[in-house]
């Protein structure tokens, strides 16, 4: 597949900006479409598996993170916590269709897995939440909308 390299290097900003890690693959997702020379139907199921992928990872953290609570090195304090769980809590897994939130979206699906919401559950909502971003960021960087 041509461009083969250029839709897996933006998958894996996907992937990384679902995680912890501060990227930004709107930004380059929203760049591609005007080279004129991708697929945007390509670049949208990249970015969301990316993406999809990267929620599955904060999961599974979530799942297994709570034996490492209160050490040093933890990488979320309890005020980063407290909020999604709120949030989780009051609106049930519905909460995961603002998974794509900056800010709450990845905390939030940390939250899923500690909270221990079924995987299939928890990929339904991930995948229609992801997917319908990258629709509308690849819709807005065409003028589409």
């Amino acid at each position: 597949m041509e461009h083969l390299l250029e839709y897996l290097s933006l998958a894996g900003t996907a992937f990384l900006s679902a995680t912890v890690f501060p990227f930004q693959s709107e930004v380059v997702l929203a760049g591609m479409p005007l080279a004129d020379h991708y697929h945007v139907w390509v670049l949208v199921l990249a970015a969301s598996l990316g993406n999809i992928l990267g929620s599955c990872v904060n999961w599974y953290l979530g799942r297994f993170i709570t034996r490492f609570e209160g050490r040093r090195w933890f990488p979320l304090t309890q005020k980063q916590v407290t909020k999604p769980e709120g949030w989780y809590r009051r609106y049930g897994r519905w909460s995961l269709l603002l998974s794509w939130m900056p800010v709450i979206g990845d905390p939030l699906t940390i939250v899923a897995g500690i909270l221990r919401e079924p995987l299939p559950v928890f990929i339904a909502l991930i995948v229609v939440a992801k997917t319908a971003r990258y629709l509308v960021v690849a819709a807005l960087a065409l003028g589409w909308a």
